[in-house]
């Protein structure tokens, strides 16, 4: 089943998604009614709300293109992410690390589809989108569903060398989306992901190539920390292509960015001109 996030004028509504329609989630049964209850409540509850799915009538789906905003599918409690998870390309000598390298993301960092980034390009100019498959938590740490992450980050050494933090937290430098696909139609051992500038193509590999395994990092993070349900863990990225228009390309205002995952979709981003904080008042009629 595929789970989303509508927003129209303002409100957010979490719906089941069949192709190019959606239908509000209205079961009999309150708690079920978003994503992170029926996250929570896996796997009884995703097994209700199929079984309402199923049971709805065609006119009470609607389509997608009428929506304003395709909105994250979750607002996750905590965003894990785990860094440097793939194979060197071309590369067959270098060792497996000793244990995944494990960083976060601020909350506050979460945007959609079709979002609009922007950031102070005094702070940082050097910034990167990187294509990961996003892991979503159920109860007791078990696998709920699979999301597409773009994980925008400042490659300014003061922001990306002893501490990463701040140079992946900025507003919307966390894309999630468009939508959860859940595990029990998902298998995430090889599936391939990759990531566009515009139509150039600057990712390119497949999770066959991570070090580590979902299962592998979800019981990594879950023997030292209490994974809660509708926590997100980005899985790691795989390395720039070399081709035009190379490594050394940085997101600039009018990029459009594309991150895609086999069996999930596409996840796009516009990165807009910074247009500064608003002042008090600014905007008021």
């Amino acid at each position: 089943m595929r789970l989303a996030s509508v927003i129209e004028h303002g409100v957010r509504t979490d719906v089941a998604m069949r192709d190019d329609r959606y239908l509000p989630l209205m079961t009999p049964d309150a708690r079920l009614n978003s994503v992170l209850g029926i996250a929570v409540h896996a796997p009884f509850g995703l097994e209700r709300v199929r079984a309402w799915v199923d049971a709805e009538p065609e006119r009470s789906w609607r389509p997608l293109a009428d929506v304003e905003e395709i909105g994250a599918p979750i607002e996750p409690g905590t965003i894990y992410a785990i860094g440097q998870n793939y194979r060197p390309l071309g590369s067959a000598t270098v060792e497996r690390p000793p244990r995944p390298l494990v960083y976060g993301k601020a909350v506050n960092s979460i945007s959609g589809q079709d979002g609009i980034v922007s950031w102070d390009r005094t702070l940082t100019a050097n910034v990167d989108a990187e294509c990961e498959l996003g892991v979503v938590i159920g109860p007791e740490a078990s696998v709920f569903g699979y999301t597409i992450v773009n994980d925008i980050s400042s490659r300014d050494p003061w922001l990306d060398g002893d501490q990463w933090l701040l140079g992946k937290s900025m507003s919307g430098f966390c894309p999630l989306g468009p939508w959860i696909v859940t595990s029990d139609e998902l298998a995430p051992g090889a599936l391939r992901l990759g990531c566009r500038i515009n139509t150039e193509p600057i990712q390119d590999g497949t999770t066959a190539d991570m070090w580590f395994s979902v299962a592998e990092i979800v019981s990594y993070l879950s023997r030292h920390i209490d994974l809660s349900p509708g926590d997100v863990i980005a899985t790691g990225t795989p390395a720039r292509l070399s081709s035009p228009p190379g490594p050394e390309r940085h997101l600039e205002p009018g990029d459009v960015v594309t991150c895609w995952i086999e069996g999930i979709g596409e996840l796009r981003t516009t990165i807009g001109q910074w247009q500064g904080p608003k002042r008090e008042g600014e905007g008021a009629a």
